[in-house]
């Protein structure tokens, strides 16, 4: 059995649910698990949990201080094995950094993205795999682009402020100065969402309320960010354009956009690129069923979250999935039409949500017993 679990956010990390399950099933399987072989494979998808499932796998952890997003500086993680490393921009950049209750949708910056990314690049990485979400900024990686030398400028020369809001202020963009290494870098988006740079479906629209965004901030950030790609477009040309179009523009607060055009990324999901990096296709060979799962099973997950990933890889090779999950909210044919034979909630044993989060991890051991008993008898 190989366990393939994403985090169950706000309870339990990627290794503590594979741990939680590895345990339920031992209590629950025959003869107290002998001959029974479980192996654990912590995944993400490029949010949140990217670096810790990279070291799960074997990587190196560095760790780095940074600009968080407010300004002031965090301390932040990245993995690194051989010239191979993966960077979370949450880590530097993500809501986490963020004081509860406390947020800055118009001025929150990626600078300390940029500057984590540099660290990898000193530790002598020349594949990338940067994963984005759970970012506190709308910025359109503006800041990220100037801690790797960029510089954004207004009319009178100065620096334009960190944040989204004041990209309005944008005059001129010269990308000139970008790290020269990065020429030789290659990076790969890592995102578990497609969406453009602006518009309807863009990053101040669809995530800037999560960000503390209200409605008039929504449309300064949209207009801000539509400004941005002109000036840029009018620095770099139309792959400026073309780049705000692209799917994943709009990741983490447009740092997508700002990856696409200034770093040379190429966008992949981030859950197939994470697959391959952690070693997936190699883990599969001799297994019999695959145990995904995340905090919450529902509409998202069948939208490039890593049960998804997860299952359409295992399906491939003709294996069994299962999943287990806090809350359920797919029906069973959803489920099966993404690989997924059968799903198991916590909720069904705690209905609770504020005790199922509480307890997640004993819950999670008696739904693992749950699924020895269903699949191993």
């Amino acid at each position: 059995m190989l366990i393939a679990a994403d985090k169950f956010k706000g309870s339990l990390t990627a290794v503590e649910v594979a741990e939680r399950v590895t345990a339920g099933l031992r209590r629950g399987a025959p003869r107290g698990g002998e001959g029974l072989r479980i192996a654990a494979l912590p995944v993400a998808d490029g949010g949140d949990g990217t670096v810790d499932a990279a070291v799960a796998a074997g990587f190196e952890r560095r760790g780095a201080r940074v600009t968080g997003p407010l300004g002031a500086p965090v301390t932040a993680s990245y993995a690194l094995r051989g010239t191979t490393a993966v960077v979370e921009m949450a880590e530097a950049s993500g809501l986490r950094h963020l004081p509860d209750g406390v947020f800055a949708p118009l001025t929150a910056t990626t600078y300390g993205s940029g500057e984590l990314l540099r660290a990898a690049l000193d530790a002598g990485a020349r594949t990338i795999v940067f994963g984005v979400g759970g970012s506190a900024t709308t910025d359109g990686g503006a800041g990220m682009l100037s801690a790797l030398g960029a510089r954004f400028l207004r009319e009178d020369g100065t620096p334009v402020a960190p944040g989204g809001g004041p990209l309005c202020d944008l005059a001129t963009a010269d990308l000139s100065g970008l790290d020269p290494r990065l020429a030789d870098t290659e990076t790969v988006l890592a995102s578990d969402v497609d969406n453009p740079l602006t518009g309807p479906k863009g990053a101040a629209a669809v995530y800037g309320p999560q960000k503390g965004a209200a409605e008039d901030d929504v449309a300064a950030l949209d207009a801000a960010l539509a400004h941005y790609a002109r000036v840029l477009e009018r620095a770099v040309g139309a792959t400026a354009a073309e780049c705000a179009l692209a799917p994943g523009a709009g990741a983490a607060g447009g740092i997508g956009f700002g990856a696409l055009v200034g770093l040379g990324a190429t966008f992949r999901s981030g859950i197939e690129v994470m697959l391959d990096v952690l070693g997936f296709p190699a883990a599969l060979e001799g297994t019999d069923l695959v145990i995904t799962g995340e905090g919450s099973l529902d509409e998202q997950t069948l939208h490039g979250k890593a049960p998804a990933g997860v299952a359409a890889a295992a399906r491939a090779r003709g294996i069994e999935v299962v999943a287990v999950c806090g809350r359920l909210a797919l029906a069973p044919a959803a489920l099966g039409n993404a690989g997924i034979r059968r799903a198991y909630a916590l909720t069904d044993l705690e209905p609770d949500p504020t005790r199922c989060i509480a307890e997640a991890g004993p819950l999670l051991e008696r739904t693992a017993h749950r699924l020895a008993a269903d699949f191993l008898t």
